[in-house]
């Protein structure tokens, strides 16, 4: 897909911020850090529509981003950063599972992955609440140009294993360095757009 053009329409903590009119919406869930922005940088050709930074945490807001008019990626506050106090912490909690659970328009969950380690915790219990709710799930597994290529067949089994992952879900692996996984990415995201009903 070829996106001519992106823009973030709103950053909201509440349903009744979030944007009017039916578009489908990808949610990409993940840690702190884990490579949400630069992977919706990296599949729209824009350096800095998502802003990146180098303090985890920094996401405190969904982050709602309009893409070609066809739907709307929504970017979801990292988990499992220590130096957040509990009480922030359960006020993002609340928020995602608030989105998660209630947001008609929602049609894929993508869930990042370092795939450079095994998944935390966090990453297994954001994994088993989106199977929970039988929400139409997919992971994908980030900073790929960091692991060589001939250990990716232990790191996706080891990451597959320690979330006892349903194989009808897709798993890519991606690197927003050198666009690994891009295209099926793409493919991913089209499919769920176009069997999203509202």
């Amino acid at each position: 897909m070829e996106v001519r053009h992106a823009e973030i329409l709103i950053s909201a903590v509440s349903p009744e911020q979030y944007p009017n009119g039916k578009l489908p919406e990808i949610a990409l869930a993940g840690r702190s850090n884990v490579g949400k922005s630069s992977f919706i940088n990296r599949l729209i050709n824009r350096r800095n529509l998502a802003r990146t930074s180098s303090k985890p945490g920094k996401t405190q807001t969904l982050n709602f981003y309009l893409i070609d008019d066809v739907f709307r990626f929504v970017d979801v506050p990292g988990y499992g950063y220590a130096k957040v106090s509990k009480a922030e912490r359960a006020k993002w909690g609340q928020m995602i599972e608030t989105y998660l659970t209630e947001r008609k328009d929602l049609a894929l969950v993508i869930s990042l992955i370092d795939f450079r380690h095994p998944p935390t915790t966090d990453d297994i219990q954001m994994y088993q609440f989106l199977k929970y709710y039988g929400l139409p799930t997919a992971i994908v597994a980030t900073k790929a140009d960091k692991v060589p290529r001939g250990k990716w067949n232990k790191h996706e089994n080891e990451i597959k294993r320690a979330l006892q992952f349903d194989p009808e879900d897709k798993f890519i692996v991606f690197s927003a360095e050198d666009s690994t996984g891009k295209t099926a990415a793409w493919e991913m995201i089209e499919e769920a757009i176009q069997n999203k009903k509202f």
